[in-house]
């Protein structure tokens, strides 16, 4: 590992703006002289930043993503995995995709209540809406602030179908809720593992929960009749592609009802980044990882074609398929997750219909 690893984030750099005209660098002038004066250049603090959106739940366009709705109670996040498709979208906020997307956490405080005013206005039909499509919304803050454990006690009120995107234990706090809503199939998670290998994770995900808490997730969750699938998200060849088999009998052990997988891709700044992060982190391996990667996007790192990018093409890629392929046959066989149910939603929301 490089002398100049930055401990603790993934991101080991900060990205120009796109959308800014103008840039700054950092010179060694600049660090002589803190380093002269004995102070610190950059003290990778995190910052949180409260947000006044005026909307809270999006209509997701993409057809390779398998959700029709979102809900995003943060923007950025400080789990700070390496890969983040998300950072991208910091840059619409006036922060950079690198270190900027870790280290300044947009929150919004007024989540529920926007929530509660979308699901009761007129034409909403009960949709299921997942948290979160963009960032974790179990991430760090979540512990203090709790906005994500409200949004869900909208959602128990009105007996709304949820779907959760998650890395973090954290979700463990909501049982109680989760467990009533599971009794009426409102819920299902899915639960972000990348590896099996503890190394990996602190190196793709340094502010992550532990692959031993989050192998606990899935099996407690399972426990208490919550539907459980695993995402192995993302695939990147030659450092955690060789896990498909026994990450998939690992968490079906654990009571999981399906497995799903996207292969990496590097859109957008992220490419830069994770060059950077790839380099100093693990150089021996970076050009064969980054090469295999374009290998599965048609000589790119990124690939923005729907209905290709997500699992990518080529050779490696059909390995990938058919390796998962044969560990969902062999330790998934006869499981799957029933579709969410509205119905209790659409009757509270209009007693009318009992009579019909």
């Amino acid at each position: 590992m490089s002398a100049e690893f930055l401990k603790g984030r993934g991101a080991q750099k900060n990205v120009h703006n796109r959308f800014f005209e103008n840039s700054h660098e950092v010179l060694n002038e600049y660090l002589n002289f803190c380093e002269a004066e004995g102070e610190q250049a950059d003290k990778n603090k995190t910052n949180y930043i409260e947000v006044f959106p005026k909307t809270f739940v999006n209509k997701v366009e993409s057809p390779d993503v398998g959700m029709g709705f979102s809900a995003n109670p943060y923007q950025g996040c400080e789990h700070g995995c390496v890969y983040c498709y998300a950072r991208n979208s910091h840059e619409y906020w006036g922060y950079g995709a690198g270190l900027d997307f870790e280290r300044n956490i947009l929150f919004k405080r007024n989540a529920p209540q926007l929530l509660e005013e979308k699901i009761t206005s007129k034409n909403w039909q009960g949709n299921t809406i997942v948290f979160s499509g963009n960032t974790d919304c179990y991430q760090p803050l979540e512990r203090k602030l709790e906005i994500t454990r409200k949004c869900l006690k909208v959602m128990l009120k009105w007996k709304h179908p949820t779907g959760i995107i998650t890395k973090n234990s954290l979700i463990l706090r909501d049982l109680d809720i989760l467990k009533e809503m599971a009794e009426l199939n409102l819920i299902s998670a899915n639960i972000s593992i990348t590896s099996l290998s503890e190394d990996t994770r602190r190196l793709l995900e340094p502010r992550t929960t532990s692959i031993k808490q989050r192998l606990k997730t899935v099996e407690t969750l399972s426990e208490n009749g919550i539907p459980v699938r695993v995402m192995m998200a993302p695939i990147i060849p030659s450092l955690n592609s060789h896990e498909i088999l026994p990450l998939v009998k690992k968490v079906a052990e654990l009571g999981a009802q399906d497995v799903g997988y996207t292969i990496v891709r590097l859109n957008g700044q992220i490419a830069e980044i994770f060059k950077d992060w790839a380099h100093k982190t693990i150089p021996d391996k970076a050009e064969r990882i980054l090469n295999q990667i374009a290998e599965c996007h048609g000589g790119n790192l990124n690939d923005s074609h729907w209905g290709r990018r997500i699992k990518g093409e080529g050779t490696i890629s059909e390995q990938v398929k058919d390796t998962m392929a044969i560990a969902k046959k062999k330790y998934l066989k006869n499981r799957e997750i029933e579709p969410l149910d509205n119905s209790h939603f659409l009757q509270l929301k209009n007693p009318q219909l009992k009579l019909f």
